[in-house]
């Protein structure tokens, strides 16, 4: 009766072992005339303000518009945003290149006044594609940097997909070709790559502005702070002051002076020190604001970023946070948040479950079917057989048909036998534990690679050493150091637990290259260490019962022929292996010797092997273990 109501209301899966979803459940129980009641408490959240409506923007306050510093690695992104703001980042970044996301605001010239630009810098390298994506979904203006010398890279493809869409460009785009004083410098080459790659630049008949700058001598900056200038104003970019604050995340570390600290930018409203604040399922009593340049303020206006201290937990790079009542609203949102999840979560398993019973009830109907089906066939077969019609292979090749393996049993053994390198991230921010994550993932291939145990935000910990060392795997550092005692502990410990730290994530990619490699088997590799060419044949008649053997007269050609050596028998044109073991005898003349060297001659024999003709070339060799790599 339950399946058939089951079936009556729309729900195709109505075994008795099916998990029901809590919308299957609510119809199941209207079905029965069974009210169900939502508990207002648990539903409680803080939302979102709805957007401005056209004709309320138009009234609003003016903010700085938001322009992200996007390209290819090492072509000027830094050095550009040093130049604007005076002051040397690129010298103290690691390796050369921005790895996390920079924000920070400059004055500039706007129609004849000082205006303000709040500006990002975005990491170049490969592995930080989420950050750029990040910084791009806050942007009011994206500045693309490509160096003259270099032209149309990777990275640079990567930033024109964010901003294009399948109408033309979303975000308006301003092309910078940097590095225009270096001696091979082409910047209309670059200018023509940029066509071809979908930018439509403004002086060769498209709509997207290009400035030609040298972020080290100064030249070209007065004509993008002019170009920036004009697109803000032609954007018309406003936002009130008033009402409960918005914004977004764009990094999370913890402090050791300060504790959770999280460099937001302000998109609504008003950020003041005091406020209450929801992230995901974290919140914060805003504790201070402190401005790029180091200094504290009480109150952030729309289009500003600022350093947020006072989180409870760390909020995750890109989420949203939003302003509410108090303390207490946002530990009700909260709690609810993560009951939500951890529903949500219960539902993905009872899914996976569901999934998983009706695969395994379709297997076993399959299985039964085929195996129905090959009893038939084997049936018809002895059939024939009574009547004459077969014969005794065919007959006994259908019952080995019937009793071979199922399928699919040795893909599963490879895969359960592939090696693993177990990982605990650690990384100064959120950011950039995420692009950790995302670059180290992806390394290595079917039989080796690797699985992260955990991530998190901060220098590692004697927890994290004793996570590592129960799971048999070592800890990843980014950006941040290990204290002694740490180390020690590390040290210590039988196996002893590595811990990695390094401030430049490419090098972290081949550490982790290095170590998966290390999980792979040796390569056995064979190294010629002499040849020999056959001149001619002797036969020498066995003593007794023994058969006559042929003893190979040989010119030693090049490097030594040792009787310790392994030796293999090439022959023809095409150099075919026709024999691989050991020497019989080594002679020189009619006395045994251990080896001989290149341009002297001697005779071989060779043990369980009488096929040796003249000019086979006899190679004497070595096997050594040589590591693998990816």
């Amino acid at each position: 009766m339950l399946q058939f109501r089951m079936e009556k209301i729309g729900l195709t899966d109505v075994r008795p072992d099916h998990l029901l979803k809590y919308e299957d459940a609510e119809l199941l129980a209207a079905e029965y005339n069974v009210v169900t009641n939502a508990d207002e408490e648990r539903a409680f959240d803080i939302y979102p303000r709805p957007p401005i409506d056209e004709a309320t923007k138009s009234s609003l306050p003016l903010r700085p518009p938001v322009v992200t510093i996007m390209g290819h690695v090492d072509h000027g992104k830094t050095t550009l945003l040093d130049k604007l703001r005076s002051a040397s980042v690129a010298q103290g970044e690691a390796g050369g290149i921005t790895q996390h996301i920079g924000a920070f605001s400059v004055p500039v010239k706007r129609s004849g006044e000082i205006g303000t630009v709040t500006f990002l810098d975005t990491p170049g390298h490969a592995a930080f594609s989420l950050m750029r994506s990040r910084g791009a979904s806050v942007t009011d203006i994206i500045v693309l940097v490509v160096a003259a010398d270099d032209g149309v890279m990777p990275q640079t493809k990567e930033v024109i997909s964010l901003v294009q869409g399948d109408e033309g460009l979303r975000i308006p785009l301003v092309v910078a070709i940097s590095k225009i004083d270096m001696p091979n410098a082409d910047p209309q080459r670059v200018k023509y790559d940029l066509m071809g790659a979908g930018v439509e630049i403004e002086e060769l008949g498209g709509e997207v502005p290009c400035v030609e700058i040298s972020a080290k001598k100064g030249l070209g900056l007065d004509a993008l702070e002019e170009t920036l200038a004009v697109l803000a104003e032609m954007s018309e970019l406003r936002a009130e002051h008033d009402g409960p604050v918005e914004g977004r995340i764009l990094e999370s570390k913890v402090d050791k002076g300060r504790g959770n600290v999280a460099t937001v930018l302000v998109r609504r409203g008003t950020l003041r020190a005091g406020d209450a604040l929801i992230c995901g399922t974290t919140w914060a009593r805003v504790r201070q604001l402190m401005k790029p340049d180091g200094s504290a303020t009480k109150a952030v206006l729309p289009g500003f970023p600022v350093q947020v201290a006072g989180w409870k937990e760390l909020p995750a790079a890109g989420d949203e946070f939003l302003g509410a009542p108090d303390e207490a609203a946002c530990k009700r949102a909260v709690e609810n948040r993560k009951r939500a999840q951890e529903q949500a979560a219960l539902l993905q398993d009872a899914e996976q479950i569901d999934e998983r019973r009706r695969l395994l009830v379709e297997a076993e109907e399959q299985k039964e079917r085929a195996a129905f089906e090959e009893r038939q066939r084997l049936r018809e077969l002895q059939k024939k057989e009574s009547e004459g019609k077969l014969d005794e292979a065919a007959l006994a090749e259908a019952l080995k048909a019937q009793r071979k393996e199922q399928p699919g049993a040795e893909s599963e053994a490879a895969e359960s036998s592939r090696k693993e390198l177990l990982l605990i991230l650690k990384g100064d921010f959120s950011g950039t534990v995420e692009a950790l994550s995302g670059a180290v993932s992806g390394i290595g291939n079917a039989q080796a690679g690797v699985r992260i145990v955990s991530q998190s935000v901060g220098d590692p910990t004697e927890g994290d050493v004793q996570t590592a060392h129960a799971v048999g795997g070592q800890i990843l550092g980014f950006n941040v150091k290990a204290a002694k005692g740490v180390q020690t502990t590390a040290a210590r410990l039988q196996p002893r637990v590595k811990v990695h730290c390094d401030n430049v994530i490419y090098r972290l990619m081949e550490y982790v290259s290095t170590e998966v490699a290390a999980l792979l088997p040796p390569r056995q590799e064979l190294r010629v260490q002499g040849e020999a060419q056959v001149a001619q044949l002797f036969q020498i008649k066995g003593s007794g019962n023994k058969a006559a053997r042929n003893i190979a007269g040989c010119r030693v050609t090049n490097g030594v022929v040792n009787r310790a050596y392994e030796v293999r028998i090439l022959r023809g044109a095409d150099r075919t292996e026709v024999f691989r073991g050991r020497l019989d005898a080594l002679r020189q003349v009619k006395k045994d010797v251990q080896e001989m060297r290149k341009g002297t001659e001697c005779g071989m024999s060779f043990d369980n092997f009488d096929d040796v003709r003249v000019d086979d070339v006899i190679q004497c060799f070595t096997t050594v273990d040589v590591p693998q790599t990816l």
